[in-house]
């Protein structure tokens, strides 16, 4: 039997060194259709070629040294970006901004080490031009302020790269699935009047300005002998532990119950919003007094029946979220967690040098601590990193990519 035609296809060759990976690349575009693809793919593995591992194409840009570690990560960041922000700031380390921070930096550092080794193998031969006082001030300019910059800005935007989680809490009835409703303006939660309707939590995923929250909607808190209740309220207790943020809902029209209390109490080292729920029900402003003993500065009234407030309950979820000051993607570089700890090691070290210069130590031990911030960066820009690393980063990338 002769060959059998499975699909009009269309190839792509691509030429080394102008591709993505830097090699010899050749496509197949089809038409389509599951049976189709799985059939060329089929095809193409019995000749002789194989399946990708997760992040391949990727890796081997790193690795032909088309793109750097941080850029390499970015193609994930921009893979998994949830909002315009997430995207505009992954597109941005893609581009190579934090590439080019690094670079500067560890070319200066490079540059001192060289000159502190010359004095160090050769006294004779080298005036000893490193004054101390003189040095600092550049270690301090060129690194030092830089570093700094970096690892606050870390602090200051990784909300808009991880997002928040908030959990909605309060006792039964007091309008908690109602209030994820008008956030997330659906019916994702049943609303009754019977207590103890929500029995698991709910999650849903909104952007707030670009901030993506995670917001879920809990089991109402209070004394029960329910066993399926209990469960639903020690899962609430233990999700409120792991968020970011407590919604923290009351009845504004009505005095606090003993179950507010008992809230309070095992929710009160988190971070709260106080949401005064019902303003609808609450009669010549009077609304419902709170403990002076509780930190209630961040309380907002709503109406989550006739959605009042809820705009103003957004913008203080940004607020209380660190997203007080607007981003830049242009200007300002976003590093996530690995890179962070990195340029705190390289700092830590910075501050050693400047402290061994200031006490007038050896020399060689200027060198040591100028060695330990230069590989932490370079493991951040993938110059010194290790196979393991490697391994753990592109295990997150889907197959091929």
């Amino acid at each position: 039997e002769g060959p059998q035609i499975i699909e009009e296809v269309l190839l792509s060759a691509m030429r080394a060194p102008r591709t993505y990976t830097r090699e010899d690349v050749v496509e197949i575009n089809a038409h389509g259709g599951a049976i189709v693809l799985h059939a060329i793919l089929q095809l193409v593995i019995t000749k002789g070629a194989r399946l990708a591992e997760p992040g391949e194409f990727t890796r081997r840009a790193f690795l032909s040294g088309r793109i750097d570690l941080t850029q390499a990560e970015a193609v994930i960041d921009v893979i998994n970006a949830r909002t315009q922000k997430n995207l505009a700031l992954a597109a941005a380390q893609l581009s190579g901004k934090l590439k080019e921070q690094i670079a500067l930096v560890r070319k200066h550092l490079v540059g001192l080490l060289a000159h502190v080794e010359a004095v160090i193998d050769f006294p004779e031969e080298v005036e000893d031009l490193i004054n101390p006082q003189t040095t600092i001030n550049s270690i301090q300019k060129n690194v030092l302020f830089p570093l700094k910059g970096l690892i606050q800005n870390y602090v200051d935007a990784h909300v808009f790269r991880d997002g928040i989680s908030v959990a909605v809490v309060g006792r039964p009835n007091v309008g908690k699935s109602s209030l994820l409703n008008q956030l997330v303006k659906k019916d994702r939660a049943i609303v009754t009047d019977i207590p103890g309707t929500t029995r698991d939590i709910i999650e849903e995923t909104l952007n707030l300005q670009g901030i993506p929250v995670i917001i879920s909607d809990t089991a109402g808190v209070h004394p029960t002998e329910n066993p399926i209740e209990k469960m639903g309220i020690e899962k609430t207790l233990s999700h409120v532990n792991g968020s970011d943020l407590v919604l923290f809902m009351i009845e504004a029209h009505c005095p606090l119950h003993p179950d507010d209390h008992l809230i309070y109490e095992k929710i009160n080292s988190k971070r709260i919003i106080m949401v005064l729920n019902k303003m609808d029900l609450v009669q010549k402003d009077e609304t419902t007094h709170l403990p002076g003993t509780w930190q209630y500065d961040d309380r907002v009234p709503i109406s989550a029946l006739y959605d009042r407030g809820i705009d103003q309950l957004k913008d203080k979820m940004i607020t209380m979220a660190g997203g007080k000051t607007p981003l830049d993607s242009d200007a300002m570089i976003v590093p996530n967690l690995r890179h962070k700890m990195l340029l705190e090691t390289s700092l830590g070290a910075v501050e050693a040098v400047i402290e061994t210069l200031q006490n007038e130590t050896s020399g060689e031990l200027v060198a040591i601590h100028l060695q330990e911030a230069i590989d932490a960066l370079g493991v951040i820009s993938g110059d010194t990193v290790k196979m393991d690393v490697l391994d753990q980063i592109f295990s997150r990338f889907c197959v091929g990519k």
